[in-house]
């Protein structure tokens, strides 16, 4: 009788570019014969693994908190073994095992393959295993996958960033940017339509500044193109993009490619010339203002969002009005907004003109409550529009489940609509008119307009009905298969390193 195959469970925080590793660490895992444990466990299984973020200053003491409560158990249960990853053990590397001491496995972002052989010589050496590379080893795109969705995927175009930004230790700990073959790419996104889905998200640390390393000023929107050739294939995103290189053919191929979506999600961290200076952004506010009226002109419809810093070092109040001043020019859709923090091992925290925090804070919560009436008005103007929804898996509103599903429009808003009387599934394709506008969502009380089954639904379906640990097309060892469901996380929800 075999033995029964040990469980394992991926904890992740931070960007989507973490996402997707976790993606990929969950396909190592049952690759080499774990079991996903159950839904809600919370630290119950065989193998915990944490993939962790570096950007801000509360990435340590989630950690090291999280450890914390997970050392009992493991005292209590042999063979249970922890293991951490992620920028955070790229970052710190020796010290995790120095203040947790009862961490198994401790790996880095260049070498997230080595996880299995890891855990395995832990357990046969009875000692923890410390294990960084310097350089990538393999791209991530060719180890096998986990997906969380059967119908949307991200697709790495690129790892790494060449930006030097003073906030930011990413480009220390995931290395200089490093192109894949555009070959490979639609390679992949073809096997994944194959698969049954219908929706991609190109991922890079900074998506547009694709073909770098190749040599094409041109190549992401080349590639922008290449992708509406893709027979099957109905929405494409990327995230998330730079405003030094996001250039006027990469407009004309979102305008003009029909299956990129009217969505962009544009970084500014800040809408003052001295603060960009000193953050080492390179544009300043004109420039950047411009590219918003550029892709208006060419897509009116399009939702634009952005990422934006409070109380980097030396800010005035004079410095925060020009932020306030591009937010009310540039009517984002929403803005993921951040209060600064100190990250050792960057520029901006040595610098001079730290600001108060109760400063900070006041800051903060005046430029979130400017972006809550903004996107509130910008949702406003949807009502009474015909909206077509890709169908959402997990994003139902809890108190209302047996009546309303959500969706997704092009422009990636969520959309919560009556539950119509024929099936649907996550994947089908929704048509509705969106009655009522909150902040953060839209509402379509009425009847569905429309209603279409599609491939991507009857993956999923597919999917849900096998009891297989590994669903077909779901779990594969190929290096053309792509990771997890973007539409879950909007564009720009992590790290703000942009």
């Amino acid at each position: 009788m075999s033995a029964t195959p040990r469980t394992y469970e991926v904890k992740t925080y931070g960007c989507q570019m973490n996402v997707h590793d976790s993606e990929r660490l969950s396909g190592l895992l049952e690759d080499a014969g774990y079991v996903r444990a159950p839904e809600g466990g919370d630290g119950d299984a065989d193998v915990v693994v944490f993939n962790t973020c570096a950007v801000r200053e509360n990435a340590d003491n989630r950690l090291y908190g999280n450890l914390g409560r997970l050392a009992p158990k493991k005292a209590s249960r042999p063979g249970m073994q922890i293991a951490v990853g992620g920028c955070l053990a790229q970052k710190d590397r020796d010290t995790i095992v120095q203040r947790a001491p009862w961490v198994d496995v401790v790996f880095g972002t260049h070498n997230i393959g080595k996880l299995p052989v890891l855990l395995e010589r832990a357990r046969v050496q009875e000692e923890a295993q410390v294990e960084i590379a310097e350089s990538l080893e393999a791209f991530p795109s060719t180890l096998p996958t986990r997906r969380e969705s059967a119908y949307a995927a991200w697709v790495s175009i690129s790892v790494g960033c060449n930006n030097t930004c003073t906030f930011c230790i990413v480009p220390a700990l995931r290395g200089k940017e490093k192109d894949r073959r555009t070959g490979d790419i639609l390679a992949e996104i073809e096997a994944l339509v194959a698969e049954g889905v219908s929706e991609i998200t190109l991922l890079g640390q900074n998506v547009n500044a694709y073909g770098s390393d190749i040599g094409d000023r041109e190549a992401f929107s080349k590639l922008l193109r290449a992708c509406g050739n893709i027979e099957g294939l109905e929405r494409v995103r990327f995230t998330s993009p730079h405003p030094r290189d996001f250039t006027d053919d990469v407009i004309a191929a979102m305008a003009e490619t029909p299956n990129v979506m009217p969505q962009l999600h544009m970084p500014l961290q800040s809408g003052s010339d001295p603060i960009l200076k000193a953050m080492r952004r390179s544009y300043r506010q004109e420039r950047f203002l411009g590219i918003i009226e550029k892709v208006r002109a060419a897509m009116p419809d399009a939702a634009i969002s952005t990422d934006i810093i409070v109380g980097f070092p030396g800010e005035t109040e004079e410095d925060f009005e020009q932020t306030m001043h591009v937010v009310r020019e540039a009517r984002f859709t929403n803005a993921f907004t951040f209060q600064y923090s100190k990250r050792p091992g960057t520029p901006a925290a040595e610098m001079e003109g730290q600001v108060p925090k109760e400063v900070v804070q006041e800051r903060y919560m005046r430029l979130v409550a400017l972006q809550d009436e903004i996107s509130w008005d910008e949702n406003k103007k949807q009502v009474g529009r015909t909206l077509d929804l890709m169908v959402a898996e997990g994003e139902g509103r809890k108190d209302d489940a047996t009546h309303r599903l959500s969706g997704r429009a092009p422009d990636n808003r969520l959309v919560h609509f009556t539950k119509p009387d024929e099936e649907v599934r996550p994947g089908d394709v929704v048509t509705v008119e969106i009655t009522y506008a909150a902040p953060h969502h839209l509402l379509a009380e009425g009847p569905a307009l429309k209603v279409r089954r599609t491939r991507a639904g009857d993956a999923w379906e597919k999917r849900n009905a096998a009891p297989a640990a590994k669903p077909a097309g779901v779990m594969l060892g190929l290096p053309t298969i792509g990771a997890p469901a973007p539409s879950a996380a909007p564009a720009g929800s992590g790290c703000g390193c942009d």
